[in-house]
């Protein structure tokens, strides 16, 4: 039986096992944690979110970032480094804001979050699996009039791909969220899609790790990734063996078949001494999670909401709410910033004042992996500079690594595009074409 390692066990690579599991293969998930999902898929906003597909990179997002620039507190926020690889992705960034590349990238991330979705539900049904899910849409609601206004464009995008966001007047939004109503008079405008979801992304990569382990994964949790070692010995490209270290061992030699690189911000480190570049820096994000007040827990959403003006998702987790958004550009950091996580809390209290009860307030941060472009990068890794579709696209292609794949790179939407990726990848691993039109790499 084929053997293949997938490399990292956030929501990404636990579904990837998964998927590969069910195809037949023999499936080792190797994992530094001491569990599944312990770090970007811990507390993150809990969006199936086919509707939030317009990308980070727009015509209008240099001008904000400038005006955010020296904003401690704002949605969108580049700390200045002396650091190449930010300066690189920096470029990279302000090239995909072009309005055709914008328009590109949104039409992938919607083919992919609506193949992505579908799968989820199709898993769901299958397994039976609970995570707090709610079905009950999400709404994008506005409280910026320029903001309603900059949305209605994409919106009707997202319509033409097969996307089911459609504008509703306040009365709509109020009648669907009635937490919303003491706030009615600041709204002015919003859209709803009623296939979109929400639930607890730490506890569904879990439960579905441990129903992996149940069809025979095997998973090697605290266990670091040293080394992923080329075989000098092939004429073309190949991965030869990973150099691990489980906690408290000495490093040792793991091989398998193939690999599967599912490490979110800590892919392209790994795998620049394979002369393999991934566009992906880290941008740090941040979640809190507040108790619902139990005396008026109709005063906290139920419905899945999405605040485009802070950048901020929120999703109703059982008794809590989880608030979740922002972007910091800061290397690997990952210290809470005070100015950062109360101005989330802020805005939860402008919106929803007596639904939560703010001291109860957990806040975390993790690191998203993304790419300029903010879509993913799925499919064969090559040599050289990688980008989605970019390897159809050149004349002189580079070589493609035989046994080593890439899911990585889903910024804000991995959990959303988790399971279509899975999905793909599996399919292309063995030699099929995933039913969903999106540049896959090295196809």
């Amino acid at each position: 039986m084929t053997h293949i390692a997938v490399l990292g066990a956030g929501v990404v690579g636990v579904t990837t096992a998964w998927y590969l599991r069910q195809a037949g293969y023999d499936v080792t998930v190797i994992e530094r944690e001491s569990a599944a999902a312990m770090q970007t898929s811990f507390a993150n906003g809990g969006q199936i979110s086919v509707s939030h597909a317009t990308p980070w990179a727009t015509p209008a997002t240099p001008k904000k970032a400038l005006k955010w620039l020296l904003k401690e507190d704002a949605p969108l926020l580049f700390r200045l480094r002396a650091d190449k690889a930010q300066m690189k992705w920096a470029i990279q960034f302000l090239q995909e804001c072009r309005a055709d590349r914008a328009d590109a990238n949104l039409v992938q991330m919607v083919h992919l979050g609506l193949y992505s979705r579908a799968a989820l539900q199709a898993l769901r049904a299958n397994i039976g699996i609970d995570y707090e899910q709610q079905t009950r849409g999400i709404m994008h609601f506005y409280t910026s009039q320029a903001e309603f206004d900059a949305a209605i464009a994409p919106t009707m995008r997202m319509q033409s791909l097969g996307c089911e966001r459609q504008i509703i007047d306040i009365n709509n939004a109020v009648n669907l969220e009635p937490a919303l109503y003491p706030i009615a008079h600041k709204l002015v405008g919003a859209t709803y899609t009623s296939n979109d979801e929400s639930g607890n992304a730490h506890l569904f990569t879990q439960r579905l790790a441990a129903h992996c382990a149940d069809a025979g994964v095997q998973f090697l949790y605290d266990t670091e990734i040293v080394a992923i070692n080329k075989d000098t010995d092939s004429n073309t490209p190949r991965v030869h063996s990973l150099t691990i270290r489980p906690k408290g061992e000495n490093a040792q030699s793991f091989c398998a078949d193939s690999y599967v690189l599912a490490l979110g911000s800590y892919s392209p480190e790994l795998v620049a001494p394979l002369d393999i570049q991934l566009p992906i820096f880290p941008a740090k994000g941040y979640s809190a999670t507040y108790q619902v007040n139990p005396r008026a827990p109709h005063l906290a959403p139920f419905v899945s909401m999405i605040d485009d003006e802070y950048k901020l998702v929120m999703s109703r987790l059982g008794d809590k709410l989880r608030v979740a958004g922002t972007a910091e550009f800061n290397g690997f950091n990952l210290e809470l910033n005070a100015t950062r996580c109360e101005a989330i809390t802020r805005r939860v209290q402008q919106l929803f004042p007596k639904g939560i009860i703010a001291s109860s307030v957990q806040y975390w941060t993790g690191l998203r992996p993304m790419t300029p472009s903010n879509v993913p990068l799925i499919g064969r890794a090559h040599i050289g500079q990688v980008r989605h579709g970019s390897y159809a696209q050149q004349q002189q292609k580079p070589a493609r690594f035989d046994n080593l794949w890439l899911n990585t790179g889903h910024g804000t939407l991995g959990w959303t595009h988790a399971c279509g990726s899975a999905k793909a990848i599996s399919l292309l691993i063995q030699g099929q074409t995933p039913d969903v039109d999106f540049d896959f790499v090295a196809q």
